[in-house]
């Protein structure tokens, strides 16, 4: 297997990681019959966005780079407030 195999693999498994958010998202709204963003959907946002951050570092591509480092400061700052909420003793939404 070559090194070109290994990182085309790497790539695959974090679109994989980062497109189980929505399957994740998708499966909780329709049980709960109302939209919602269960806290998975953020760790797997910040699992897929960090495997394409390093993916996308691999191939030298600054659009993705950007784009993937702009997203897992987003993911990381919702899990931040999350946390901050049910310290306060807050239900999260």
């Amino acid at each position: 297997m070559s090194n070109q195999d290994i990182w085309l693999m790497v790539g695959f498994a974090g679109q994989a990681m980062f497109s189980m958010r929505f399957i994740i998202q998708w499966l909780k709204s329709e049980r709960m019959k109302k939209s919602v963003i269960p806290l998975a959907f953020w760790y797997f946002s910040v699992a897929g966005g960090t495997i394409l951050l390093f993916y996308a570092i691999h191939r030298r591509d600054p659009v993705f780079i950007v784009g993937q480092a702009t997203g897992l400061f987003i993911y990381a700052r919702n899990l931040y407030f999350i946390f901050m909420d049910k310290r306060r003793g807050q239900p999260a939404e």
